[in-house]
């Protein structure tokens, strides 16, 4: 018995409406699709198993991003080729050796099926697999096909920087800016049409209904699935992009590994009260801190006694996500300049913090003065081009 009520539910994703379609643009063809456990209809039903018990649909292989198909593989562990025990279908992984399908690996498919849930931030690896995946559809002469889904931070903050070519990686694969206010299916049309990709699909977005670009997650009355292993509640993905990028340079804890990710800053060499009271003067729209104190149970600073602030978001609509930890950063170095971070982090992990940033002028440009004001022009400068750039495809009001 189902213990939520679907009556609520204002979206019906993309695998919703190829259901109600009857599957019919699938009918006839052998199925390839890419998904993990975020690929579930509005009852939570996975589209694995969906598209395997559909008569007239013939899911012939499963291919796995970071984590997994089933989400068995821990952040950053290799995914490796497999049987799915429940349909025995074969599982090819787009996490290890290769992260493009090979043409061995699409032998005889028709259509490629995406079906993930995104966090609407670029660091995310899912929207590269999809890339990636499209790029591989249109050299083997493949139809491609999104199953949309919500972007949890809705369809109207753009935010940050966007990639610079010597920065392309699995984590900034493509030109856009750090946030990207479009749903999956969106960001693949875009993708194709202003040529992102080295070959351009063959695609077709099965459109959600009752999307709205207002819509954060809680709007659309849908269920949260895990998205990753730190990515777990509804509110996540909203955390995710305001200390992601410095959480990469492990000189501080953003809450991996104690039971707020990405919703805590903190260190053993920090004074709670002191650090909120900085962050709290600065009088940041959209958000208040709280002095907070803490011991990860792994990750960094394991087992330490930490101090440190909570992000509370209660303006969702004005904040800006991506900023606050820079601002972080900065009181951090007023407070502590001996611990200033580009002084004291480790530079082996400088690589990393470049390609989420999608620049290096964004480390640069901060390391002269340890502050926001020093980086904010570059941060912001594209947001208003991929604006007008994304709108041309936008598939939602």
């Amino acid at each position: 018995m189902l213990l939520f009520n679907l009556s609520a539910q204002k979206v019906k994703t993309g695998i919703e409406v190829l259901k109600s379609q009857n599957f019919k643009m699938l009918e006839g063809k052998r199925i390839g699709l890419i998904t993990n456990p975020t690929g579930v209809d509005n009852a939570l039903k996975s589209t694995i198993d969906i598209l395997h018990e559909a008569p007239n649909v013939k899911l012939v292989a499963l291919f796995g991003p970071e984590h997994g198909v089933r989400g068995n593989v821990h952040a950053g562990d290799k995914v490796d080729a497999d049987l799915d025990t429940k349909t025995g279908l074969p599982v090819y992984s787009l996490y290890g050796v290769t992260r493009k399908p090979t043409a061995e690996m699409l032998k005889g498919i028709d259509v490629l099926v995406y079906d993930i849930q995104d966090n609407g931030c670029r660091s995310y690896t899912y929207i590269s697999t999809m890339g990636l995946a499209m790029e591989a559809a249109a050299e083997n002469n493949i139809q491609f096909v999104v199953l949309d889904r919500p972007n949890p931070l809705g369809g109207k903050k753009i935010e940050g920087n966007s990639t610079e070519d010597k920065f392309i990686s699995f984590v900034s694969q493509f030109k856009i800016p750090y946030i990207y206010g479009q749903t999956c299916g969106e960001l693949a049309t875009t993708l194709n049409n202003e040529k992102m990709l080295a070959k351009q699909a063959k695609l077709t977005v099965v459109k959600m209904r009752g999307w709205k670009r207002s819509m954060n997650w809680e709007d659309t009355g849908l269920e949260w699935v895990v998205a990753s292993p730190h990515i777990s509640h509804k509110h996540s993905s909203y955390y995710y992009p305001a200390t992601g990028i410095l959480g990469e340079l492990g000189y501080v804890s953003i809450g991996v590994g104690y039971t707020l990710p990405f919703q805590v800053v903190g260190a053993p060499w920090i004074n709670a009260d002191k650090l909120t009271d900085n962050l709290n003067n600065l009088k940041l729209i959209g958000v208040i801190f709280r002095p907070i104190h803490f011991k990860p149970f792994y990750a960094t600073f394991k087992n330490e006694f930490c101090q440190g602030t909570q992000i509370h978001i209660v303006d969702y609509k004005k904040v800006v996500l991506s900023e606050i930890q820079f601002y972080i950063m900065q009181e951090l170095t007023k407070l502590y300049p001996d611990k200033a971070v580009f002084a004291n982090a480790d530079q082996g992990r400088y690589a990393m913090f470049d390609k989420v940033c999608g620049s290096d002028q964004i480390r640069i440009q901060f390391s002269k003065n340890h502050s926001f004001d020093d980086i904010k022009q570059y941060f912001r400068k594209d947001v208003e081009l991929y604006r007008k750039i994304a709108s041309k495809y936008f598939l939602y009001k």
